[in-house]
């Protein structure tokens, strides 16, 4: 379908009940100047909001509304967005819905081409809000960033072409035990605040005071606060009118740049970022110049995310590495720019206190230069003398360092699911390739050409009825075929981790430590949630319960101790425990037990005959697994191996799970004493 097409204007919220004021909402005073600064420049690419529950992080978005709304006229046939819109995308929203699609009953009904817009183009002129936007689909963070950098959202899909404003401002919230963005994703949003609860109690009884006043008469509480909303929201027009006219002069880029450089900062896009947050931060304060403050705010606030490349990285930005980002910033900018010399004094005195002045009576190349290298080497010192003093226990999972930096190959679930996008096992999806045509299910995709063969095997039998054949074919909503397309998931993969004696002898254990980060390290990028368990003494423990953060599994496995017996049998049957409750709480997502062991059952009167009944019990549940084999030296039992057999697993050395090596599905179920060799 070509030419022009119709839009669709979509359809009304109606009425919306009073929100409460920005200005009511006590603390939170970084998150609310982040808000503001995307208001006042949206080109800063939204803001991603992290933290705890119950931080009126939801209260401070709908709040911002009303404070942005401006005045227009439609676009392209969309109706303009009503003041104060507070647009909120579904997590379950499919990508024709968040950019717009074609109106399939008018297409089929009248033959032409009616452009239904989306969720993006009512968000136009307001906010777009997305609560828990880390478990969002990729591919739809994307498109969301995208047009928030660019205020437009383009489709080309169904055979139309198609452009449209979409100027809102993005924001985003997500708590990190259900998982952390990736960092690709992370770095294309412009701002990250991370909010919690008050501690102190003075401004937590005013918090419950102003809710419960606003809850007793919300027009009440509104109207106390409107000469403040007011203000806010004038102020906030008036920095978005002057920020285009906002200079940043060659030292302070230069400061920028000193800054992104010293953090090592990935890409040029923190470098933008900042310099627009300080822009928009001068014109909010009424400058036309940006200053040292501007870009200290910008630093603060568009910085700390994009310093995480790997999932074990440490997240934020302390005070000192603030500090001394902003010491990094002073020596690339260079000494400030003297000014004309005053012809009633002498020509020195002027630029030498402009000097002292700018920097607090200290000389930038002495003071600060100082103790930076006395502080940055005695911490050295005592991380290098602590790792000596640190007992074996210390060794597993302590930290991200003790990765060996090998990609392992894929594990994959047996079969094709129907869970969560993910980037492990094969899964039905809306995305990925089509394999075949099925019902048809409203909203979603369709399949073209068993769609055209039922329209023409309908028109044959109609002309067969009637002796005419129609001259061109005509499809009906009866015809459409939809289409199966298999993608990938991701899956609840539970560890079993033997850190029994005879697993920390020759070495082992680090090696193993090695092995478990990089599989954790692998979940992490294929958005499997992880449960750890570990086997030592006499029993099983769930260290690390089923969680999307891998810093969640790396802090709680920081300080398990080593040594002991092997209670096996323990470990398999802790694992089908959190299978089972896992099954209850999402059906949808498959298991993968993946056993880090090396066979030898000890615990516990007949250990080894239960460990066997635990694994057949695995196997009759249809529960996938993994059997790694992490016995070491010439002379091997083959126990792993056996293990494998009763669990109907894959058996594998430690090696085996290289890219290199590994080629195989984890379910090819070819155990054998031969394939632990």
């Amino acid at each position: 379908m070509s030419g022009r097409h119709a839009v669709a204007a979509p359809a009304s919220t109606g009425a919306t009940p009073a929100r409460y004021p920005f200005s009511a909402v006590v603390g939170q005073e970084r998150l609310k100047l982040a808000l503001i600064l995307c208001a006042v420049s949206p080109g800063i690419g939204g803001v991603l909001i992290r933290g705890e529950k119950g931080t009126a992080k939801s209260t401070i978005v709908r709040g911002l509304g009303p404070l942005i709304a401006h005045g227009g006229t439609a676009h392209d046939g969309v109706s303009e967005s009503p003041t104060g819109r507070v647009v909120e995308l579904p997590i379950g929203a499919t990508e024709d819905r968040v950019v717009g699609s074609l109106d399939l009953t008018a297409v089929l009904r009248d033959g032409e081409a009616v452009f239904t817009p989306g969720l993006l183009a009512r968000a136009d002129g307001g906010v777009l809000y997305i609560d828990e936007v880390n478990l969002l689909a990729d591919h739809l963070v994307d498109v969301l960033l995208d047009a928030a950098a660019s205020g437009r959202v383009t489709i080309e899909r169904d055979g139309v072409s198609h452009t449209q404003p979409a100027d809102f401002v993005l924001v985003g919230t997500m708590n990190p035990e259900e998982g952390e963005l990736r960092p690709q994703l992370l770095d294309r949003f412009g701002l990250a605040v991370d909010v919690t609860a008050a501690r102190e109690v003075d401004e937590r009884v005013e918090v419950v005071r102003r809710r419960m006043d606003f809850d007793a008469d919300p027009d009440r509480f509104v109207e106390r606060y409107a000469d403040d909303e007011r203000a806010l929201a004038d102020r906030i027009a008036a920095a978005r009118g002057s920020v285009g006219n906002v200079e940043i002069s060659e030292r302070e880029l230069r400061r920028i740049a000193g800054i992104c450089a010293h953090l090592d900062v990935d890409g040029l896009r923190g470098d933008i970022v900042v310099a627009r947050t300080a822009a928009a931060h001068a014109a909010l304060r009424g400058s036309t110049s940006v200053t040292e403050e501007d870009v200290r705010v910008g630093v603060e606030l568009a910085l700390p995310h994009r310093r995480r490349r790997d999932p074990f990285d440490e997240s934020g930005m302390s005070e000192q590495q603030l500090d001394d980002a902003l010491s990094a910033g002073d020596d690339a900018a260079g000494p400030p720019e003297e000014p004309e010399p005053d012809p009633d004094g002498p020509d020195g005195a002027p630029a030498s206190e402009q000097r002292e002045e700018s920097f607090d009576g200290s000389p930038a190349d002495s003071d600060p230069a100082g103790p930076q290298q006395d502080s940055s080497a005695e911490p050295v010192d005592q991380e290098v003398s602590g790792q000596s003093q640190q007992p074996p226990r210390g060794q597993m999972f302590g930290t991200a360092a003790s990765s060996s930096g090998v990609r392992v190959r894929r594990l994959r679930a047996d079969g094709v699911g129907d869970g969560d996008p993910g980037k492990r096992s094969r899964a039905r999806s809306r995305r990925g390739h089509t394999v075949a045509d099925t019902d048809f299910a409203h909203g979603g995709p369709i399949h073209l050409f068993g769609t055209v063969l039922r329209a023409a095997g309908r028109s044959v039998a109609a002309a067969e009825v009637s002796t005419l054949m129609p001259e061109r074919l005509s499809v009906a909503p009866v015809d459409l075929r939809g289409a199966q397309r298999i993608g990938q998931e991701g899956n609840l993969v539970v560890f079993v981790v033997d850190l029994s004696g005879s697993m920390t002898a020759r070495r082992r254990l680090s090696a193993v430590s090695r092995l478990c980060v990089d599989l954790l390290r692998d979940s992490y990028t294929r958005r499997d949630r992880v449960a750890v368990i570990v086997a030592r003494g006499s029993r099983a423990e769930l260290a690390v319960p089923p969680t999307k953060s891998v810093d969640i599994a790396v802090r709680r496995l920081a300080d398990i101790r080593t040594g002991g017996r092997t209670p096996l049998a323990e470990g398999l049957i802790e694992a089908q425990r959190v299978i089972e409750r896992a099954r209850r709480a999402e059906p949808r997502r498959r298991p993968l037990l993946v056993v880090l062991t090396d066979g030898r059952a000890t615990a516990g009167p007949d250990a080894a005959g239960r460990a066997s009944v635990a694994a057949q019990r695995i196997r009759r549940n249809g529960i996938d697994s993994v059997v790694v084999d992490c016995e070491q030296g010439v002379v091997r039992l083959g126990l792993a191996a056996d293990l494998a057999v009763r669990l109907g697993a894959r058996t594998m050395r430690m090696d085996d799970l290289s890219v290199a090596a590994l080629s195989a599905p984890a379910t090819d179920r070819r155990p054998s004493r031969a394939s632990a060799a």
